[in-house]
């Protein structure tokens, strides 16, 4: 039996604007949080979601993947797992459990999978029996072969209609995000078993992967479907500046590299043009970058006042990130939480009751709870 460690958040809060520049107010005596802590010392947590009411499956990059128990804080370790190529932003990336699972079912990763001096973002599914991942089978090994460590993206989101969705980063290489003709910065639809839905957009055009949903993407490592509005959002990772929230519609081109916020790492450069006819426009751009990972639309009883608003996590910021939307999807105002944590925030996820867990890059999974709801 561990020990929970409860506190109410004493950190600065800040609230932005959605145009960068404006003013931030300190909001620190409005901090919604009471945190505790769940799990430490378990390497970078890189993904983690809800098996049922009182377990929690996550990964963690180096490799592994473990079963959390929510009533008691016990990590069990999972024996199963392929081999990884965990260099860099390299490894066990994504699992993620679909909304009609049941015991015994399938559960979706991403992971790196080694190849020749280079990696390819791989989708796969296993079942878990007892304390091991079994019938593990990789649905698709991408076009996406680099012999640079970065950009593998990757997070799964499912529609509830039979189809899944993963994300790919530019593998360092920009250009090839605008070629249809591999994998890279791009976010594709498959069936649940890995075969290509035939409505895919690009099924009947030669020279095509027929997996591409969207692409000109840099490196999306979130990703969520909000089945209350049917829509698909996508957060990713600008240069220097430039990080994107994206509405994800069929076939469209978001315009990586030729179109971006930000700049070369090099110089004050801009990289490509800021808009370009026939290219998506972002709904929401940060700058300075705040280095975004994990994305989420909130739904639960725990924030009802946050319901169908934008979760994310910051890894250079060290915050978790909230922007308030319209009906339509705009964003209205963003509110910075958990500075004070000063920790880079790697993945998100809910529990059945709506209260939020966090991960960290040292390692620690903490649950967020509302510490002005009554009667909890």
């Amino acid at each position: 039996m561990f020990i929970m460690r409860s506190l109410i958040l004493c950190g600065l809060m800040f609230t932005f604007a959605v145009q960068a520049g404006d003013r931030p107010r300190d909001l620190s005596e409005e901090n919604p949080f009471a945190i505790e802590t769940m799990a430490e010392n378990l390497g970078v947590v890189w993904a983690m979601d809800a098996l049922d009411k009182e377990t929690f499956i996550f990964t963690v990059r180096s490799g592994k993947a473990g079963l959390l128990e929510l009533n008691t804080g016990k990590v069990i370790w999972l024996s199963g797992l392929p081999e990884v190529h965990a260099q860099s932003q390299g490894g066990l990336l994504d699992v993620a459990v679909p909304p009609d699972y049941v015991s015994g079912g399938w559960i979706y990763f991403t992971y790196s999978k080694p190849g020749l001096l280079q990696a390819k973002t791989t989708l796969a599914r296993a079942k878990l029996k007892n304390h091991s991942l079994t019938t593990w089978q990789d649905l698709l090994v991408s076009d996406s072969a680099s012999l640079r460590n970065i950009h593998f993206g990757s997070r799964i989101a499912f529609d509830g209609k039979g189809h899944l969705f993963f994300s790919i980063g530019d593998r360092g290489m920009r250009s090839p995000a605008q070629d249809l003709s591999n994998h890279m910065g791009s976010i594709l639809r498959l069936k649940m078993d890995g075969s290509v839905p035939k409505d895919n957009p690009f099924v009947s055009r030669r020279n095509a992967m027929n997996e591409i949903w969207s692409y000109g993407h840099r490196n999306p490592q979130g990703l969520y479907y909000d089945p209350a509005s049917d829509r698909l959002w996508e957060i990713e990772h600008g240069p220097r500046g430039g990080d994107e929230i994206n509405l994800i519609e069929k076939g469209q081109n978001y315009g990586w590299p030729e179109v971006s916020r930000g700049k070369e790492y090099f110089a004050d450069i801009d990289v490509g043009v800021k808009y370009q006819a026939g290219m998506q426009e972002p709904r929401k751009v940060y700058i300075p970058s705040i280095a975004p990972s994990d994305l989420l639309v909130y739904s639960g009883r725990e924030f009802p006042q946050w319901n169908g608003d934008l979760l994310t996590g910051a890894l250079k910021l060290r915050h978790l990130n909230h922007v308030v939307l319209d009906s339509d999807g705009n964003p209205l105002s963003e509110n910075r939480y958990l500075q004070g944590l000063n920790q880079r925030i790697r993945s998100l996820a809910l529990d059945h009751d709506g209260r939020i867990f966090i991960s960290t890059d040292l390692g620690t999974i903490y649950r967020l709870t509302n510490n002005k709801r009554e009667n909890k």
